[in-house]
């Protein structure tokens, strides 16, 4: 049975916000990758980011590797998790994947840009959403609108999760 729970999607789009609240409703473990990543190397993730992101993304997939083997975990993704699949992957193996899909103009209002290294380096938001959002949709295997209340949108993906987990079961 898949255990974890792992939240893709945009930069901004309330993957760790969202992953904390479910990780206490549901009583499971928290990872925010971009945490842990930093927390390992000692660095913040824009500091990483001066390596480039090839750079970057090796390093979030060695991460990634390592916190797959997590059990009964709410996994918060940055959000190029997506561009290797070897990523998507490993996450899948022991979990369900929800993308979090919100608005462009709610994550412009609402990001703090100082934060997100392409954002920063002059990556426009719709420019990374219209680059990502296929693969989003591809490899998650459930989607929801971060757009409405945050009780609500925590109980859409707890009725979803505790479904295709009960799927899972019976496969």
């Amino acid at each position: 049975m898949k255990s974890n729970l792992v939240l893709i999607g945009m930069p901004g789009s309330g993957k760790t916000t969202v992953g904390k609240l479910l990780a206490k409703r549901l009583r499971l473990n928290f990872i925010d990758t971009d945490e842990f990543i930093e927390k390992k190397h000692n660095k913040k993730i824009k500091e990483l980011f001066i390596y480039g992101e090839e750079y970057f993304r090796e390093i979030e997939k060695n991460a990634l590797e390592e916190i797959s083997k997590e059990k009964r975990t709410v996994i918060s993704t940055g959000g190029g998790v997506i561009k290797d699949i070897t990523n998507i992957n490993n996450l899948k193996n022991n979990g369900i994947i929800i993308f979090i899909d919100r608005p462009t103009e709610l994550i412009i209002r609402d990001i703090n840009k100082e934060d997100r290294p392409l954002v920063k380096a002059g990556r426009d938001i719709e420019i990374l959403y219209n680059e990502r959002y296929d693969l989003y949709n591809k490899y998650a295997d459930i989607k929801v609108t971060n757009g409405s209340a945050i009780d609500r949108l925590l109980d859409k993906i707890i009725l979803a999760y505790e479904e295709r987990k009960n799927e899972n079961i019976s496969d």
